[in-house]
């Protein structure tokens, strides 16, 4: 992997920009969480419902530390055994430090801390956490290849990360941190 692209896409994501990176198992589009204009791009490009909200990535707990101090020791340690790596869990976000066009009508935020070297080093190029949902439209099959991302969006994205899927064969399962109720399998 090579450095300049993550400069390159973390640039493009502090300009409002929106990318695609590939991420576990398929490819991902993202922006920056906090600006909201590059969200509701986001979220057009896809004709995704800003109601069902999205997931941030991150590559380590420091960059989701806000989320993560108001949580038990049992749920903090039940997040550090399964991360980092393809668990993507929902987390309360009962301080709403989470924008609500992240989170959509939900009272928690779906996040993972990847084990995926792209993605980790993505994050931390950006400097935090990441909205990241699969790159394709609603209803679609998500990407699996960088050819069928720029059939889905041709070019109405402002970056392409070039790299490699991991090794997993699906989207990650979220899991709620609340009662560890499987969400999507």
């Amino acid at each position: 992997m090579n450095q300049w692209h993550f400069s390159q896409a973390a640039r493009v994501l502090h300009q409002g920009g929106v990318i695609a990176y590939p991420t576990e198992a398929v490819w991902g589009v993202g922006c920056d969480p906090f600006n909201e204009a590059a969200v509701m791009r986001l979220l057009a490009l896809k004709k995704r419902p800003v109601e069902k909200g999205v997931i941030l990535v991150a590559s380590s707990v420091e960059q989701i530390a806000p989320l993560f101090d108001p949580l038990s020791d049992q749920e903090k340690t039940r997040l550090l055994d399964s991360w980092p790596g393809p668990n993507t869990w929902l987390l309360p976000d009962p301080n709403s430090l989470i924008p609500s066009w992240v989170k959509g009508k939900h009272d928690s935020i779906a996040v993972r801390i990847s084990a995926h070297p792209g993605v980790s080093a993505l994050c931390d190029a950006f400097g935090g956490m990441l909205v990241s949902t699969s790159a394709n439209p609603a209803g679609a099959q998500p990407a699996k290849t960088l050819l069928r991302v720029s059939v889905y969006f041709g070019s109405k994205l402002d970056y392409l990360v070039p790299g490699s899927l991991g090794d997993q064969s699906r989207p990650t399962q979220i899991r709620d941190l609340r009662d560890q109720r499987i969400v999507r399998a």
